[in-house]
């Protein structure tokens, strides 16, 4: 029989056949039944064995009901062991949705739902499940609440509790049935002049934020890579005036690829202006940004280039090879041990294309244990260094940036 599981540790649903973990169940099963008729033949034998001894009777019920309480505590013994072997083979802890604290409506969306016709031919899934990330279930309360709401209502105006949970691991959210709070987008320009024109207050939902206009947000640094980046009257020089020898200009990266870049994928983070001038020269790239002390999403969008919604924790939602270029800075150093930013890397890795541009972007490592930990890992991948820049300053800070091309593994 097929069967379908959720592995949620990259917080996607897939779905899996006749496997390792249905043999298994298959296998105690067959166990507890044979062992369940073992004991009712060997009980019944020796009732009727000792029949025609009346003052054995009791003795015979005393027995049974050994037998019977013997079945039972195999029978929970198996159910754990079944559970337990879940867990290992899936590599995840499933919610607990007979907690108190789960609300009704995350209970109903994490069910799982028959399909209609039974086994599916073509994937041989015998029902559906929903994609939730496996971190949520540290995270009960707040999962909760975030589910709590009224159905075919408005929603809660509760966008920076979800980016509290997306920022805990809860990645992907579950979906909801109710109405997300909306703002009038006033005052939007026409494409390709809303690239550099101001982007109206009145159009961005600002609670949950510090600030609560752009004018606040200027000169203000959001993070290593936001320094006054809701400015467009300082950010149009970026990629287009050179103030360091770390600074690469945008057609000179762009010639290294002889017009082969179509479709970009930038994860350094800030306001999009990488997209901005990207769009400029007819190349589409998607800018990933959480609203992490400024309201990222809406403004990159407002000016009307693609914004995606996503940590840096969660595998990038993209088949392999498909990205011509992919821009990145310090916002790649994700902190803990070497081996977090050695999974960004290699996803980043999966979805440019061979022969891709990988533009790093005065990544800034603060000591030179940092900087050959970095350059080793990139030697691993076997790219072909087109630009390779070392900046160092006195108090022994380094930037590096680099334009490096993706091989052709065969």
């Amino acid at each position: 029989m097929g069967s379908v599981s959720l592995k949620i540790g990259d917080g996607t649903a897939r779905f899996r056949r006749t496997s390792v973990y249905s043999s298994a169940v298959n296998l105690l099963m067959l166990f507890s039944v044979v062992t369940t008729n073992l004991f009712a033949l060997y009980a019944f034998s020796s009732h009727s064995q000792s029949s025609s001894h009346p003052l054995h009777h009791s003795n015979n019920i005393s027995l049974v009901s050994q037998h019977l309480s013997l079945i039972l505590r195999e029978i929970d013994s198996s159910q754990r062991k079944l559970a337990q072997m879940e867990k290992q083979i899936l590599g995840y802890e499933s919610i607990d949705l007979s907690r108190p604290n789960i609300v009704p409506e995350l209970q109903l969306f994490l069910q799982r739902h028959q399909l209609p016709l039974g086994k599916d031919s073509r994937t041989g899934i015998t029902e559906m499940v929903s994609a939730v990330g496996h971190s949520c279930e540290r995270s009960p309360d707040l999962l909760s609440q975030y589910m709590s709401y009224k159905v075919f209502d408005r929603c809660p105006d509760d966008w920076s509790l979800g980016q509290k949970l997306i920022l805990r691991g809860c990645e992907p959210l579950p979906r909801r049935r109710c109405l997300a709070k909306t703002v009038a987008k006033q005052d939007l320009k026409p494409f390709p002049d809303s690239l550099w024109r101001p982007v109206s207050n009145k159009s961005v939902n600002w609670s949950g934020l510090g600030c609560k206009g752009f004018d606040c947000l200027k000169g203000k640094k959001i993070g290593s890579d936001c320094v006054g980046c809701f400015d467009l009257g300082t950010e149009k020089d970026r990629f287009v005036k050179v103030k360091g020898k770390n600074d690469f200009l945008v057609d000179d990266v762009l010639g290294l690829a002889n017009g082969k870049i179509r479709i970009g994928f930038d994860v350094s983070g800030g306001s999009g202006t990488f997209a901005a001038r990207m769009a400029e020269r007819n190349v589409t790239v998607i800018t990933n940004a959480l609203n992490n002390g400024g309201p990222f999403s809406e403004f990159i969008a407002a000016r009307g280039v693609f914004p995606l919604f996503l940590s840096l924790d969660h595998r990038f939602p993209f088949h392999d090879n498909v990205f011509d270029l992919i821009h990145g800075s310090s916002g790649l150093d994700v902190e803990g041990k070497p081996e977090k930013m050695e999974f960004l890397m290699f996803d980043l890795d999966r979805v440019l294309k061979p022969g891709g541009l990988f533009w790093l972007d005065n990544f800034y490592c603060a000591s030179d244990v940092k900087k050959k930990e970095l350059t080793r890992l990139i030697e691993r991948f076997g790219y072909k260094k087109l630009k390779w820049v070392i900046g160092e300053k006195a108090d022994g800070q380094v930037n590096l940036s680099a334009v490096l091309q993706k091989p052709v593994r065969v």
